[in-house]
């Protein structure tokens, strides 16, 4: 993929993705609405109904549930931001203070994602029994980790980039 086109092509998915982030977020809300709304049907289709701490394993998937909305925000947060980034460097001008900020940010948010993350595997390992395991896609994951490490550089390297140009225009 050439550079001309990568842009505009992480410029239009970014987009796409701030509306599926949101998209999801109301799914999520709705189904955690429901539980409340009609629970036997809902511990009937999760398969809990039957279990001896039916009404545990409900609460602690509606905190699953709501740890998921709570994160909505969060990615909308960094999915502007990396938009935001996007412009400046189709503008031709991405070592400015304000992406170096941008990626701290960014970084900090990450963080809270993972620990949101950790807390839904916690859950899940709290309410998994041998008879009923619960399976999740969450937890610990030291990509994410190195993720967060390499944002943090990332933003270090940008707002040093940013000081080193404006000494170069300084002098020039």
């Amino acid at each position: 993929m050439s550079r001309s086109s990568a842009l505009p092509v992480a410029y239009v998915f970014l987009r796409i993705l701030i509306v599926l982030n949101w998209l999801f977020g109301a799914c999520v809300l709705g189904l955690l609405a429901f539980t409340f709304i009609n629970q036997p049907w809902t511990m009937r289709a999760l398969g809990v109904a039957g279990m001896s701490d039916a009404a545990t394993v409900m609460w602690a998937m509606r905190g699953i549930a709501a740890l998921g909305v709570a994160a909505v925000p969060l990615s909308y947060m960094i999915l502007k931001r990396l938009l935001a980034m996007v412009e400046t460097v189709r503008a031709g001008d991405p070592f400015v203070a304000a992406n170096a900020y941008r990626l701290h940010a960014i970084a900090w948010l990450l963080v809270a994602m993972q620990l949101i993350s950790i807390t839904i595997g916690g859950i899940g390992k709290i309410i998994s029994t041998p008879e009923h395991p619960f399976h999740l896609d969450a937890g610990f994951s030291i990509n994410s980790w190195l993720a967060i490490i390499l944002t943090f550089v990332l933003a270090r390297v940008f707002a040093e980039g940013t000081l080193m140009r404006e000494d170069l225009e300084g002098t020039v």
